[in-house]
């Protein structure tokens, strides 16, 4: 049977036809039913592709980790959930609900040993590590994917008192997206097993976020996290 499955290749142009007919329609500024109905359905499409692209990526870096397979499809729905908790604008939340679905592509820069291995890294070792946020930048400028989100990626390992990486960005220099995405990250990469030790607890996840709280993340973002877990009962949907 002939595989129907779209190619990444066929999907970015796709994605680029609709957000150039997208830009087009809003420059005309015409305020009527037809040219509002046009823009939704040109913004719902660009959506369902970027959610297209999104899987191929993310299939592609969990065939070469296994420990990270599920791990941004988690990530993106703690961040979503705490977005949405914020009460932040729809597209904002979409951007990171996407975004976190893609936040680690950079990885399949890294040679698949170094991700799994059990041994002490050397300094120059995690130090390539550290790059894969920057990798994961270009190549999802390369791919046609809204800067915002290209950038929320780039931005999810920086921290609030500039000692995070890759360009040591401090408060507000940060997008409130990015610190969201990289609470999310947190809880649930130390919430998972991983070759060089085991899982930790949801508790002590959360005891990490909250001692660092406004040192290392936006403090709105570990109470709006820190809620979803203790109160409303959140749960990764492990699978």
């Amino acid at each position: 049977m002939k595989n129907r499955k779209k190619t990444k290749k066929q999907l970015v142009n796709e994605l680029r036809k609709i957000q150039e007919k997208k830009a087009i329609l809003e420059k005309e500024k015409v305020k009527n039913h037809k040219i509002k109905s046009e823009l939704n359905q040109c913004y719902k499409k660009a959506i369902e592709i970027m959610d297209e692209i999104a899987a191929v990526i993310t299939s592609v870096v969990e065939a070469r980790d296994p420990y990270l397979v599920g791990h941004q499809q988690r990530v993106s729905e703690l961040a979503t959930a705490i977005a949405t908790e914020m009460k932040l604008s729809n597209d904002t939340i979409e951007s990171i609900r996407i975004a976190a679905q893609v936040h680690d592509v950079g990885k399949i820069n890294l040679p698949v040993n170094l991700m799994n291995s059990v041994d002490k890294l050397a300094n120059d070792e995690i130090e390539h590590i550290k790059n894969h946020s920057k990798v994961s930048y270009y190549i999802l400028k390369t791919v046609n994917f809204p800067s915002v989100i290209a950038e929320i990626v780039y931005q999810h390992h920086e921290r609030v008192d500039g000692s995070g990486y890759p360009r040591k960005l401090t408060g507000n220099e940060i997008l409130l997206e990015a610190k969201i995405l990289g609470v999310a990250d947190v809880i649930e990469a130390m919430s998972s097993l991983r070759p060089y030790r085991s899982a930790y607890s949801i508790s002590e996840s959360l005891e990490e976020i909250s001692k660092n709280k406004g040192r290392l993340y936006e403090p709105k973002v570990v109470d709006t996290c820190l809620e979803l877990f203790l109160e409303k009962r959140f749960k990764f949907n492990y699978q």
